[in-house]
């Protein structure tokens, strides 16, 4: 008798922890999916392929967005180009090489706190660092740079974790069949762990792609009556212009507005997705 109250209690606080966990869920997800429906409808009636291919006109109440599309794409791939190979390079280093010392938990402790700075930090330090004292100038080479140094302490530590999840017997076997260290990280701990590296260069790639403070003092600039010719020209970003057309126009059409929020949420969906069907596939493959 004793057991059959203890398990009908155990039931009944599991449903009660299921049904917690179930609010807590609701109250998480509902407000994120009415934000996404309440743009969608706002911004559903300014897409159009005219909206997506011309420039702004009519001091940026009309037109298109088309520069500031462009810059954001070459912000993303430039931000990669500087935060993924070192980043990477970094945590295999950190996670396959380095000594269990008091210098590497700083490190460590150090890339945590930086992934917490606020990114208008970052945007005067890449004013200051290369905009003024490297004078790269207010570019794109600019605005990627500073980028790419926000996005690496993500980028670091979510590598580091991927590849340290993986079991430690890959390692001892590849390396009893007479293989090098570095052989088995490249052949071995790599492939089985690129699911989560790529987990955390999206999210770095997708913060940068967001930001408007570093490429306020950086890289973007108001309006560009022509697309980039080089990376040492400032650009339009979907964030700032976005920015711009919410606070410093008067009489924007609300729609232009949701519209720009509209496509820039598509943009970091579309990684996303990119990303969960690379993840996909290589888990498919995995062997652990």
């Amino acid at each position: 008798m004793n057991t059959n109250r203890k398990l009908a209690t155990a039931h009944r606080a599991q449903k009660i922890g299921f049904a917690v966990l179930a609010g807590v869920s609701a109250i998480t997800v509902l407000p994120i999916l009415w934000l996404g429906f309440y743009i969608v409808a706002q911004g559903i009636s300014a897409i159009s392929w005219d909206f997506i291919t011309t420039f702004p006109s009519n001091g940026m109440r009309s037109g298109g967005i088309m520069p500031a599309i462009l810059g954001t794409i070459y912000l993303t791939i430039g931000t990669a180009l500087f935060s993924v190979p070192p980043g990477i390079a970094a945590a295999i280093y950190l996670a396959e090489y380095a000594p269990d010392t008091r210098w590497t938990r700083v490190i460590r402790l150090a890339m945590i706190n930086l992934s917490g700075i606020p990114s208008v930090v970052y945007g005067l330090f890449g004013l200051g660092l290369f905009v003024i004292f490297l004078q790269i100038g207010t570019s794109i080479l600019a605005a990627s740079l500073t980028l790419s140094i926000m996005t690496l302490p993500v980028i670091i530590s979510t590598t580091e974790e991927a590849l340290r999840a993986v079991p430690q017997d890959f390692r001892t076997v590849s390396i009893s069949l007479g293989s090098t260290k570095w052989q088995t990280v490249w052949r071995i701990v790599l492939p089985q762990s690129v699911a989560g590296i790529l987990t955390g260069v999206i999210l770095g790639l997708e913060r940068a792609a967001g930001e408007t403070a570093p490429i306020l003092f950086t890289g973007a600039t108001f309006f560009l009556p022509h697309l980039p010719q080089s990376p040492l020209d400032p650009t339009m970003a979907l964030p700032y212009h976005l920015f711009v057309i919410s606070t410093q126009v008067p009489g924007m059409p609300i729609q232009i507005q949701y519209g720009t929020v509209l496509v820039l949420l598509v943009f970091v969906i579309a990684m996303n997705v990119t990303a969960t069907m690379i993840r996909s596939r290589v888990r498919a493959r995995r062997q652990w």
